[in-house]
């Protein structure tokens, strides 16, 4: 009897899971996941994506949009305009030398002072 009971056990156990399977098996294939249902928002928005056709471009629409290109003039140089009397002028420009800032023209220079020479040291005898 224990036997019988095993294989009666055995065999409704087997049933139930090949039941299971089945029933799984079809609401899988009837009922796809979350992942693989269709969004409705996504499919909305790619349908009105491919139905969009843009206005064509024309070459009119940028007047009024974009100002034209004008180059500016040319800056007038100031040195051009009176170029003959500054070289007068420059010529006649007296000699400046250094170290004759007092002296008037014709005066001899300056006595030149030796600040600037280096005096030698004397030599001290060793001990």
């Amino acid at each position: 009897m224990l036997v019988q009971l095993k294989a009666s056990t055995a065999r409704s156990a087997l049933s139930a899971i090949t039941r299971m399977a089945r029933v799984n098996a079809v609401r899988g294939f009837i009922a796809p996941t979350v992942s693989r249902r269709a969004d409705f928002v996504q499919e909305l928005y790619l349908k009105e994506l491919k139905a969009y056709k843009p206005t064509p471009i024309k070459d009119s629409d940028s007047v009024g949009q974009v100002q034209t290109f004008s180059a500016p003039k040319a800056p007038k140089s100031p040195e051009e305009t009176d170029l003959a009397n500054s070289l007068k002028e420059y010529e006649s420009m007296a000699v400046e030398v250094e170290g004759n800032e007092g002296a008037t023209p014709g005066s001899t220079p300056a006595e030149v002072l030796d600040w600037l020479v280096e005096e030698e040291e004397e030599e001290t005898a060793a001990h």
